[in-house]
């Protein structure tokens, strides 16, 4: 085959492949077989094996490959992604459409679109071909996710219409994830023992995280764009950039709407409330924009919002129910939890029969007994929970519910300390209890125990392989018995023995944190080791020398000292001893006290750090964190996705640092 022929046939099976790939995943018409498609993928991926030099970047055969990336470059948006104002009911967006009007001093027409429950995106194209592509990030700097948003086929690595005048463009969009692949990717994650994503926003926005493109390209994940930006070219109005998207082989979303005054947009908002339950992934609202691009640019910004959008979110989905029974379930620590157990109903994308009741106080207030109707919300569509009674549907000697005096797991007596709204379990060795507190001891902020998820917790201790975190340091010997566990193998075992192994290595305030003391949380376990340095002094001091230590409150010093007091847990400490665990804490090398008498606060998602990490960087140089942003506050740590924590500090004018100025002080500090 000629040089000429070769570049005529790939040019051609390239073409073929992202036409079906447009028809496919953009228009939802399929025009071949998966077979036939598969084989004219393998036919291109054949011949640019033997032709490397013919590989483009733009070919379909890169979607996925290269290796894993250890980090997400930075990208500083060429213009800023900005927040929408949310508004919740008629009368707001009466008002929006007033403040519109008063700025123009003219009518608007609007463009309504679904609010798509996802992860925002950007995607540059330079001379028609995918260049690079970034999460939303703090809305002026993003990471640079370009080879993991090549993975999803819907989105073009080469602009159809090659004569289009639109080659160096920016287009924005969300990308999301489908009911049925969530529910396949929880169905896998669970038979593996892994925890499961709550939601499919936060499974989209993990797996855009993800560091390997091939596991990305395995989750399946969607695009709708939304938006269209171009240096060269002038765009009159919102409602035909959407068009041009479509044409230039972008998914958009077929329910947009072109509304001619607030009155439609109202009855667009109201349609789709009511109807979001029919659409195969998650909206929680609707997006309200100017259509007029001159109105757009008159109307303006402020700080994180544009004054020519608007979100209208839907409210909180719920309904009504059967509740047939209230059982108990037993957290980690013993902390006694009333579930309602609720005749199945459909809400939100799921079947929910069992919702929390939070406490004793909870069901007495609100008056709930076993056989009411009851209202069942998703507090922002995730967690199921109790609302309301419907007491139209309560019939008559429905008794008043009284809380059990027993543990529903070990039948041991259940206690409520004074001023404290919860009962507990104090049996230490409660199975319930067993199976999480090693859950917690092997979570990421305690030993970091990969691969030793609730799923396989629970089979270690139904089999008698293990009763207490200490066992976990014994099943090296147990290799032979452990590879015959349900959907097991030697490679997991095998890993999971060696991320024990490993984890004798973790800081005396990590162990500290995950042997599971109430009240003990890591910040706390952080102080506590820092003050006593080491277990052994920690056994004997009493309530008074607890409550001495700066932010150690009576609750916290009654938990720890009711610990030590207990022998089975001196016990179970003198195990981990033997075993190799580290009960010093490390001491830390003097810092440069640059913090000294600063209060931080975080918000948003820090990058290259966790908050953790960031608070001890902190603490370590002499300041301190607090949750709320006050006048007394002097600098706000500001991460990715900030919540109202922004807000006020903006308004207080409060000092506002990114990672990389927060990082520079230290660095100068320790010069």
């Amino acid at each position: 085959m000629s040089q000429k022929e070769l570049h005529e046939k790939i040019s051609t099976l390239r073409k073929k492949i992202e036409e079906y790939n447009y028809k496919y995943y953009v228009l939802a018409e399929p025009l071949i077989s998966d077979y036939d498609y598969d084989k004219l993928m393998q036919e291109l991926i054949k011949i640019e094996q033997d032709y490397p030099n013919l590989i483009t970047n733009d070919s379909p055969t890169q979607r996925v490959g290269g290796e894993p990336t250890k980090e997400f470059p930075v990208v500083t948006h060429l213009r800023p992604m900005l927040s929408l104002s949310n508004t919740y009911n008629e009368t707001e967006l009466l008002d929006f459409d007033k403040r519109v009007k008063t700025a123009l001093n003219e009518d608007a027409q609007y463009v309504t679109e679904l609010k798509y429950d996802g992860a925002a995106i950007t995607l540059i194209y330079k001379n028609g071909s995918f260049s690079t592509g970034a999460t939303r990030g703090d809305g002026l700097q993003g990471d640079d996710i370009t080879n993991n948003l090549k993975t999803i086929r819907s989105i073009p690595l080469k602009l159809r219409n090659n004569d289009s005048k639109f080659s160096d463009i920016e287009v924005r969009g969300e990308v999301f994830m489908k009911h049925a692949d969530f529910i396949k990717i929880n169905s896998e994650k669970e038979l593996s023992g892994e925890k499961l994503f709550a939601n499919p926003r936060n499974a989209t926005a993990g797996t855009l995280k993800l560091q390997n493109p091939k596991i990305v390209a395995e989750r399946n994940l969607s695009l709708f764009a939304y938006a269209l930006y171009s240096e060269d070219e002038l765009i009159d109005n919102h409602y035909d950039s959407l068009e041009l998207l479509l044409s230039l082989g972008f998914p958009v979303n077929q329910y947009n709407c072109l509304c001619k005054n607030i009155n439609e947009v109202i009855d667009f908002c109201n349609q789709w409330e009511s109807k979001r339950e029919n659409l195969p992934y998650d909206i929680d609202g609707v997006v309200i924009k100017v259509n007029s691009i001159r109105q757009q640019n008159i109307l303006g910004a402020i700080a994180k919002s544009p004054r020519w959008a608007i979100a209208y979110k839907f409210e909180a989905k719920k309904t009504v129910t059967k509740l047939n029974d209230i059982t108990l379930q037993v957290g980690r620590v013993g902390t006694i939890t009333p579930v309602a157990e609720l005749t199945p109903v459909f809400l939100a994308g799921s079947t929910i029969s069992r919702a929390t009741l939070h406490n004793e106080n909870f069901i007495r207030e609100n008056d709930i007994r076993v056989g009411d109707y009851v209202w069942i919300e998703k507090g922002g569509d995730v967690i199921p929970k109790v609302s309301k009674v419907e007491f139209s549907k309560r019939t008559k000697n429905l008794s008043p519910f009284t809380m059990p005096k027993q543990c529903p797991v070990c039948h041991s007596l259940i206690v409520k300390p004074e001023e404290e709204v919860a009962y507990y379990c104090e049996n230490f060795e409660c199975p319930a209890q067993i199976k999480g507190r090693i859950e917690h001891f092997a979570s990421r902020d305690a030993m970091d125990i990969e691969g030793l998820g609730m799923a396989v917790v629970e089979q270690l201790v139904d089999k008698n392989f293990i009763a207490n975190i200490a066992d976990l340091y014994d099943l090296k010997s147990k290799y032979n018995d452990l590879i015959l566990l349900d959907r097991q193998g030697e490679k997991s075992i095998s890993n999971l023995l060696d991320s024990i192994e490993e984890s004798k290595n973790r800081p005396f305030h990590k162990i500290l944190f995950g042997i599971g003391i109430r009240f003990v949380g890591s910040s706390t376990a952080k102080l506590l080791a820092t003050y006593f340095k080491n277990i052994d002094s920690m056994m004997n001091v009493t309530i008074s020398e607890l409550q001495n230590i700066y932010e150690i409150g009576p609750r916290i010093a009654n938990s720890v000292h009711h610990f030590f007091a207990d022998k089975n847990n001196i016990r179970l400490i003198n195990r981990l001893k033997v075993a190799g665990l580290n009960f010093i804490e490390e001491q830390k090398k003097e810092l440069g006290n640059i913090f000294t008498g600063k209060t931080f606060v975080l918000t948003g998602e820090l990058e290259e750090m966790t908050r953790q990490e960031a608070k001890e960087l902190i603490e370590n140089h002499g300041g301190k964190v607090t949750s709320s942003v006050s006048k007394k506050t002097n600098f706000l740590l500001l991460g990715k996705s900030p919540g109202s924590k922004y807000d006020q500090a903006l308004k207080l004018n409060l000092t506002i640092l990114n990672k990389d100025d927060f990082l520079t002080m230290i660095k100068k500090n320790e010069i």
